[in-house]
């Protein structure tokens, strides 16, 4: 394994610290790894972007998947996920999730997780492609809310070294090309400020997705893929990023509306609620044996098809029979959300469309978290662990965060740390990067949204891939004919940040001629297990042009050597 030495244009480090492990991220599978890294005795540093409470964890809103009702059971989840996953999912990788998964969400309610009971039992909902009622949830529909509350909390009782505000930059690295530690900006006021760096040899990456690659998501504003993309320039492996699911019920706010939307929870559904187009037709029925409770691909191909039978922009999700009382306690979240747009679902139905949601890809992992970066880890949205395959199923994403950030944890205590510190090479005198303009994230995510969004083609992929190409073109021409980049700066680095993934995930979808779970080709509507039950693989060679291979089988590597560099 050698990096690649690709760093984003930045001041050098003009401070640093030290530790064993530097977690980035302070969602449920950041937090969760950097409290089982302190409670093994290893120093740790969480760094995050925003606050610690500001992650893509907090706006979860259904809950937490497990076998913990009467009558379920590892198997069952196991199958769920798999048909879930559309043939590409890694089974050894799901039944660790299914098998640990009850354990681990039981050792967060330990943490201090208060979950909502009926009869002081767990109350268990269902959702989208799930069988049994097995999705823990809080406060009716903010249990991502309660989840960061119990883990921020938790995390400032142990008295554990944080750094919010931080954009992470790049990894560092010895001259082995092992993990040393990452550069990051911290923004604002405080203990530190500015460019500066951790030195440490084990990296936890868990920086949640990067929805905000295109015009419409549910994520916040601080997704925007930078671990895919710092592991890129590192030299690691990234998986399946064409698979990006799309939230069947996003709240229409209009055809022009941008950036983050609220989110109507598939618990609605599961409670319940109808999928209706503007006659009160429910046009899910007949099309999967679950109905509007399909899988996430089915409901939102179903509502996309709907859409352009009827030249709608939207279809409506029917809630009405709930009644006030079953809105205000069960979902009091969604109902706020849309009476602050206009709209009582308590009287009316409510308009809902498709909207960025969840990469189920991401940098690949083995079952320890281990990339294919020596001392770099990768857990949550950011990773690619091979449970979800080509769509993840509802809910399974908070206990996979949960699951893989303990395995990592326990990972590093036993095993994860040389027997010296790694040194980190020079940061390069001249920028290997050059930044993206400010402007460029809007321009970046009018493309992926026109070319590669729930509807993708061969004609639309390949516009989106040539118009992503100039602008990376253009920045590398200015910096080698004038010497300049765009000024560094949180706006420059995200958005330079952004074109990296979608590049990766525009190659991708270009690559698999087929249709499957959230990847819809319109000149290929067909499953092809024949040819495409496989991953598609990527990585950043030196001079920035993407190296794009399938695997030749379905299941990732049993471990990737955590200390031992690896050849390419």
């Amino acid at each position: 394994m050698t990096t690649t030495g690709i760093r984003l244009h930045a001041p050098a480090a003009g401070w640093s610290i030290a530790a064993d492990v530097v977690v980035v991220g302070s969602g449920v599978a950041g937090l969760t790894a950097a409290l089982r890294c302190e409670a093994a005795g290893l120093r740790t540093v969480v760094v995050t972007k925003a606050r610690l409470d500001d992650g893509s964890t907090r706006w979860a809103q259904g809950g937490i998947a497990a076998a913990l009702g009467d009558g379920d059971t590892p198997e069952q989840h196991l199958d769920d996920t798999l048909v879930a996953g559309a043939g590409l999912c890694d089974e050894d990788a799901v039944r660790l999730l299914v098998t640990e998964g009850p354990d681990a969400v039981r050792r967060l309610i330990e943490t201090g997780a208060r979950f909502d009971e009926s009869e002081g039992e767990l109350a268990l909902t269902r959702e989208g492609g799930h069988h049994r009622r097995r999705i823990a949830h809080a406060g009716g529909d903010a249990t991502g809310a309660e989840i960061s509350r119990a883990l921020v909390e938790a995390v400032r009782a142990r008295g554990m070294r944080t750094v919010e505000n931080a954009l992470v930059l790049d990894l560092l690295t010895d001259a082995e090309g092992r993990t040393a530690g990452v550069t990051l900006h911290v923004m604002g006021e405080g203990q530190h400020d500015g460019v500066g760096a951790v030195h440490a040899p084990a990296v936890v990456l868990a920086t949640g997705g990067m929805g905000q690659v295109f015009s419409a998501t549910t994520n916040p504003s601080v997704s925007t893929g930078d671990g895919v993309a710092l592991a890129l320039r590192a030299g690691a492996e990234v998986s399946d990023l064409e698979f990006v699911q799309f939230h069947p019920t996003v709240l229409f706010l209009g055809p022009d509306a941008e950036g983050q939307q609220p989110l109507v929870s598939e618990a609605v559904r599961g409670e319940g609620a109808h999928l209706v187009d503007a006659d009160g037709v429910r046009f899910m029925v007949g099309q999967h044996e679950l109905a509007e409770l399909a899988p996430r691909d089915i409901v939102a191909k179903g509502i996309t098809r709907r859409m352009q039978e009827q030249d709608a922009e939207h279809m409506f999700l029917d809630a009405r029979h709930f009644g006030a009382e079953m809105w205000e306690h069960r979902f009091p979240t969604i109902l706020a959300a849309c009476r602050a747009h206009g709209i009582d679902p308590v009287t009316t139905p409510v308009p809902v469309a498709p909207a960025a949601h969840y990469a189920s890809g991401g940098v690949r992992t083995d079952s320890h978290g281990r990339t294919t970066v020596p001392g770099l880890y990768a857990c949550g949205e950011v990773a690619c662990t091979g449970v979800h395959g080509a769509n993840r199923l509802a809910s399974n994403s908070l206990l996979e965060g949960l699951v893989y950030a303990e395995r990592i944890a326990a990972d590093i205590a036993a095993n994860g740390l040389p027997a010296r510190v790694p040194q980190p090479v020079p940061h390069p005198e001249i920028p290997e990067h050059p930044l993206q303009t400010a402007q460029a994230r809007f321009t970046i995510q009018r493309i992926m949204t026109g070319g590669a969004g729930v509807l993708r083609s061969a004609g639309s992929l390949t516009k989106a891939a040539d118009q992503l190409q100039r602008l990376h073109t253009d920045a590398r021409e200015a910096l080698a004919e004038h010497g300049k980049t765009a000024e560094a700066g949180v706006d420059t680095w995200e958005a330079t940040n952004l074109l990296c993934v979608a590049r990766v995930l525009v190659a991708a979808a270009l690559l698999r001629e087929e249709t499957r779970g959230c990847h819809w080709r319109e000149d290929r509507p067909e499953r092809d297990d024949t040819t495409w039950r496989r991953h598609i693989v990527v990585t950043l060679n030196p001079d920035r042009t993407l190296a794009v291979q399938t695997t030749d089988t379905t299941h990732f590597p049993t471990t990737f050597p955590p200390q031992a560099p690896q050849e390419q």
